[in-house]
């Protein structure tokens, strides 16, 4: 009876340290770097180097929106991508004048590695992009805009909640609490849920901050500019309730456009996508959104 209860002691140790491996490979194993540039677009760009937390530095492409101080957009990708990932953006809010600068997250694309990635260093990539926009003469920040995608866009609000300089956030398929998308990310299936609640902690442990700290549903109440969340009602992989946990958390402050038949991925195909999101950037920073 000893040596069964011994035996099955081992098997769960074995199980739990599997799955956080498991966890810890796909959490480091990020950086993949970008196949097609903004020449793709037919658009001139410069590559530019970013200095941010750690001692670090980001990858971006500054794409000039023309000559003149003009406002500027921040284009955030979702995980284990990179800045390529926001072309299809590029190609719209460009063409409404403004400077866009799209970066690789750290450990991400072509910025430097550091370890693991996470919600935390998203946040704090964007805010030293900010910093870096901040110093250019060319950039009107009366009108500073980021759109993020996925985690990038959970990880704009955070940034936003603590940056008043960000006067306009737009979501595409934004999670509403980290430990939700963990879950769901691979990683809520019944084979691993039991071992989740150690495994989180774990990353709590290595992000060195709480999820419940980090959650952007804690933080998107605290943004002074405007929010716009976008969401497909047929995601799987950041299921669409998300967004409505988002909403409520702004107390009816932020757009809501959930789009029917649209997936994790695809929203940006949406007839009309465009011109929605040019028409919420090109508004004052100063606009009240929905009560």
């Amino acid at each position: 009876m000893v040596t069964w209860v011994l035996a099955g002691c081992g098997v769960l140790i074995v199980y739990q340290i599997g799955v956080i491996a498991a966890m810890t490979a796909a959490w480091s194993r990020t950086r993949v770097g970008p196949r097609r540039t903004p020449a793709a677009l037919g658009l001139d760009y410069a590559d530019v180097w970013i200095p941010t937390a750690n001692g670090k530095r980001l990858h971006g492409w500054w794409i000039a929106g023309g000559d003149g101080r003009r406002p500027a957009a921040v284009l955030v990708h979702g995980w284990g991508r990179n800045a390529e990932r926001m072309l299809p953006y590029v190609g719209m809010v460009h063409g409404e004048g403004r400077h866009v600068l799209a970066f690789d997250a750290r450990h991400h694309g072509l910025s430097d590695a550091d370890s693991h990635a996470s919600l935390k260093k998203f946040s704090e990539d964007i805010r030293a992009v900010v910093d870096f926009l901040a110093a250019r003469p060319d950039v009107d920040m009366r009108e500073l805009a980021v759109v993020g995608l996925s985690i990038g866009g959970s990880a704009a609000i955070h940034a936003a909640a603590h940056d008043p300089r960000i006067r306009t956030v737009v979501t595409v398929g934004a999670f509403a609490h980290p430990r939700d998308a963990m879950q769901r990310l691979g990683a809520g299936s019944w084979l691993l849920a039991p071992a989740m609640p150690l495994a989180l902690r774990f990353v709590e442990w290595r992000v060195g901050v709480r999820l419940d700290d980090l959650a952007p549903e804690r933080h998107a109440g605290h943004i002074a500019g405007r929010l716009l969340l976008i969401h497909g009602e047929d995601d799987q992989t950041v299921p669409v309730e998300n967004v409505e946990r988002l909403a409520r958390a702004t107390a009816g402050r932020a757009e809501v456009w959930r789009i029917a038949g649209r997936g994790h991925s695809d929203p940006h195909l949406e007839p009309g996508f465009a011109e929605r999101l040019t028409r919420f950037l090109a508004a004052p920073a100063g606009a009240a959104g929905p009560r």
